[in-house]
């Protein structure tokens, strides 16, 4: 959707000109700002450190909306997986909001608003068994990862903010 436009004043000339959803940097300074299709200013329009904490990081396996994932180290480079419970190592550090298919770029967000879950019960959330998944039963089998990763609001909204994971005995 292209934002509205405005007449600007060039040089004494009356000219139309469209709003931006979107900044390119510096070389927009000046122009005004349109919201998106969602109503919300686009993360390019803030300043740094003001908006989603999120990365792109490339994925070694398909996730889908709303998995919670698992930043790791291959060869150097930070790759995502959905985040498992039943595996050390696999704890949640973060969340995908749209399905990505390996090996492409992931949007990780770091903290905030999972909108993309379904099924949840409101209360506490931890990671689930089921790869990418939470759930309100903490795992409980030896060799599991016990981990908190938010506070479900609603079916379809998790609440992430991961706590420490700790590998049962």
């Amino acid at each position: 959707m292209a934002g509205n436009k405005y007449l600007k004043n060039n040089a004494g000339t009356p000219t139309e000109e469209a709003s931006l959803q979107a900044s390119a940097g510096a070389g927009d300074a000046g122009k005004i700002v349109a919201l998106d299709a969602a109503g919300k200013i686009d993360n390019s329009m803030m300043p740094t450190g003001i908006g989603a904490d999120t990365a792109s990081i490339v994925t070694s396996e398909n996730l889908a909306a709303g998995d919670l994932v698992n930043v790791y180290n291959v060869a150097g480079t930070a790759t995502a997986r959905k985040a498992d419970a039943t595996t050390a190592g696999k704890e949640a550090h973060g969340f995908v909001l749209a399905a990505v298919t390996s090996p492409a770029a992931a949007t990780v967000y770091f903290e905030g608003s999972n909108t993309a879950v379904t099924g949840l019960t409101p209360g506490v959330q931890f990671l689930a068994t089921t790869a990418g998944g939470a759930t309100v039963t903490c795992p409980a089998a030896a060799g599991n990862v016990a981990q908190k990763v938010g506070i479900a609001t609603s079916a379809t909204n998790l609440n992430f903010e991961a706590q420490q994971h700790i590998v049962l005995a």
